[in-house]
């Protein structure tokens, strides 16, 4: 009994304490235990060991060759880890990008705090961390994540400006310049779109343009905000202009944004529709099943009398939440280059709009038709698939795929069967915040044991080779080279340095003479093995699922 008089003395301390235990195994737990992913992981990891190594923290190169694509801070994230950790690994390497997630959550937690409620920040926080692209994009070490940290923290600052004391709302401001400074060197001009864009129009919206423009808020802001972006891309410039300036700037920020045929992304407007469904996985169904109710109430009036300043602090916080949805969302879908990873700043609102659905449906049993009937829809589908899973090896599919799901199968088809039972009998006995719990120990065990899983899963479609023919290589201190596939940077990554060279023109006069050099071989595609032995002479070491490594005699 004192235990428990002691924690609800100390609501806050226990609070804080058990995000981390939840956060630790949504983004940390097994980060270590499977290989960086082709391409994106591998080519920016293997970036800052290079930086690391070099000692040059301002000029990023890629496998010895200038790379302009992308500002320093990710990578100064990365050599940092790699300092504490005194190793270049898999681990240290996936470390900070799962540092962003945890703080990413524990801002829409602590912000919910302060402007709702405990209980509400609890429940957005969590969603954020289990939305599944947000939890697996928290587990991968590229940059869009701390580049969706520094926008989140950047407007957040900027919303808390509605809610603070007016003494205090200066140092908000100060903080949403410096977090957008900050998120440009993450990843350049979407770091200051998005939340400049969504501050303009919330100060229109609320009638506060004015206080905006306060020479406190808006002249030492831009001052600060200048003083993080400027010095690096200024010693770019004038170190390596006019290269830096056509690549970084016209190529990589503004031409990509423009232009889709720079890059080859190309997809239609409505490409992020279908991104942000999915990606709100589990969460989906709930939030489309409240908000179709919703509409139904939805009344004109209520649309031509809006007045911001006359809401209460909570419908004020889920009108910033929704113009920071719908000026994210436009920005990116305006786009001609869209991936889906670009999207991920915009879970931040998402997870506040969708807390709050959950948050009323907890403690005040709204939305109760709407959230139960996607609870009973959502589960029984789970079930469905789960127990489809247990029964794989009489399921008519070919024996590769079996072979290749046969690792996952208990994993998901335990975690997918018991939670959905759980969630439905805690539906019937209407235990609220259970079944929300049922979802959160869902995305909890396939984040934490699951996606090593899943990962390595996706490796053995070839990647697996690749890594096994670079730490031979290594260890045989053999040259190496790729030929005709492109650039696999798990290649370059797990070669552990030197340059690798990636012919991706099928070459045959250049293959010949890389083969006849002393100490030299190349990985070629299986299906490319019999048009090259008509053309030349090699010796097989090593085949594998998909590709193979070859030396000449």
């Amino acid at each position: 009994m004192r235990v428990i008089e002691f924690i609800k003395k100390h609501p806050d301390f226990f609070t804080v304490l058990g995000l981390c235990l939840i956060f630790y195994f949504i983004f940390f737990h097994n980060i270590g235990t499977y290989a960086l992913m082709d391409v994106d992981e591998t080519r920016y990891v293997a970036m800052a060991r290079d930086m690391l190594n070099s000692r040059d923290f301002l000029t990023l190169k890629l496998n010895g060759e200038y790379f302009f694509e992308k500002p320093p801070l990710y990578f100064w994230g990365e050599c940092l880890s790699f300092l504490i950790f005194k190793q270049v690994s898999e681990f240290s390497a996936r470390f900070p990008v799962c540092l962003y997630g945890a703080l990413s959550s524990f801002l829409l937690y602590f912000t919910g705090k302060r402007v709702i409620s405990r209980s509400y920040g609890v429940i957005s926080a969590l969603i954020l961390a289990t939305s599944v692209e947000f939890m697996i994009l928290s587990k991968f070490a590229i940059l869009d994540i701390l580049l969706s940290t520094c926008v989140g923290f950047s407007i957040y600052c900027g919303f808390l400006t509605y809610f603070c004391k007016e003494e205090n709302k200066k140092h908000w401001w100060w903080l949403f310049y410096i977090f957008s400074g900050l998120a440009v060197l993450a990843k350049g001009i979407p770091g200051f779109v998005i939340p400049f864009g969504t501050m303009f129009f919330a100060s229109i919206i609320s009638k506060r343009f004015k206080e905006a423009c306060k020479p406190q808020h808006l002249i030492v802001g831009l001052f600060v905000f200048f003083s993080v972006i400027i010095p690096w891309h200024y010693v770019m410039l004038q170190t390596h202009d006019p290269l830096f300036f056509n690549e970084y700037i016209m190529k990589h920020h503004i031409l990509r944004f423009v232009g889709s045929e720079v890059l080859g992304r190309v997809q239609p407007w409505y490409f992020y529709l279908i991104t942000i469904i999915v990606g709100l996985l589990p969460w989906t169904i709930s939030i489309i099943c409240a908000l179709c109710a919703k509409i139904k109430d939805l009344k004109l009036n209520h649309i031509k009398n809006f007045d911001f300043n006359t809401l209460s602090k909570s419908k004020q916080y889920l009108v910033l939440n929704s113009i920071g949805f719908l000026v994210t969302l436009l920005f990116f879908s305006i786009s001609k280059t869209k991936l889906i990873t670009y999207i991920l700043p915009i879970y931040f609102f998402t997870s506040c709009l969708i807390g709050w659905i959950w948050y009323e449906f907890i403690t005040l049993n709204s939305y109760e038709k709407p959230i139960k009937f996607s609870i009973f829809l959502q589960n029984i589908v789970f079930i469905i698939c789960g127990t489809t899973m247990l029964f794989l090896n009489i399921l008519p599919l070919p024996k590769e795929i079996i072979t290749l799901l046969l690792p996952i199968k208990w994993i998901c088809s335990l975690t997918l069967i018991i939670f959905s039972i759980l969630a439905i009998a805690f539906t019937i006995k209407s235990k609220r915040a259970l079944i929300f719990g049922t979802y959160i120990g869902i995305m909890l065990v396939l984040s934490a044991w699951g996606v090593p899983l899943f990962f390595n899963l996706d490796y053995s479609f070839g990647q697996n080779d690749l890594i096994d023919y670079a730490q031979l290589a290594r260890e045989k201190h053999y040259n190496i080279a790729s030929f005709g596939f492109g650039r696999r940077y798990s290649i370059m990554y797990y070669y552990g340095g030197g340059r690798v060279t990636f012919q991706n023109n099928k070459n045959y006069d250049w293959l010949k003479n890389f083969l006849t050099a002393s100490n030299s071989v190349v990985i070629v595609k299986n299906d490319d093995l019999a048009e090259i032995s008509k053309k030349i002479n090699f010796v097989t070491i090593k085949t594998g699922k998909k590709y193979t490594l070859i030396e000449g005699f």
